[in-house]
């Protein structure tokens, strides 16, 4: 399943140098994370009823070329790795320019959370369906 969202960028997500700021790569690469859980019928309020949520260990964002104001960009969701069981996943987004360049790369490593133990969980079954059918990079690795 190839995951792509498109966005404008908006006067709030740049700086006094016209500089996208960097935290606004990252908002827009957990925007496209949620809207494809939600997409996939898994929302706030679902998860909430399952006590479930997706928590982040580590964000790695690499910037290769400037996104200018009212540009419109792409991000992308790949599978970058997960463990056996399916507690732990890596993503990787693209945010890419208008004329298809990328802008960016940000990379997160999370895991399930059980919101009542507060433990890390083996989400259910119809989560790692969903998982299994989303696109994996070359370099996918089990965690």
């Amino acid at each position: 399943m190839k995951l792509e969202y498109t966005f404008k960028s908006k006067w709030a997500d740049f700086d006094p140098n016209r500089h996208m700021r960097h935290s606004a790569y990252n908002d827009y690469a957990a925007e496209a994370r949620v809207r494809f859980l939600m997409e996939n019928g898994f929302d706030i309020l679902k998860l909430n009823k399952m006590n479930l949520g997706p928590i982040l260990f580590k964000e790695e964002t690499n910037f290769l070329r400037e996104i200018n104001l009212g540009e419109d960009i792409t991000v992308t969701v790949c599978l970058a790795g997960m463990s056996e069981n399916g507690d732990r996943f890596k993503f990787q987004h693209q945010i890419i320019k208008p004329n298809g360049v990328v802008a960016a790369e940000v990379i997160v490593t999370g895991a399930w959370l059980d919101l009542a133990k507060r433990k890390l969980s083996v989400p259910p079954s119809d989560i790692l369906e969903m998982m299994d059918k989303v696109d994996r990079t070359s370099d996918f690795v089990v965690l």
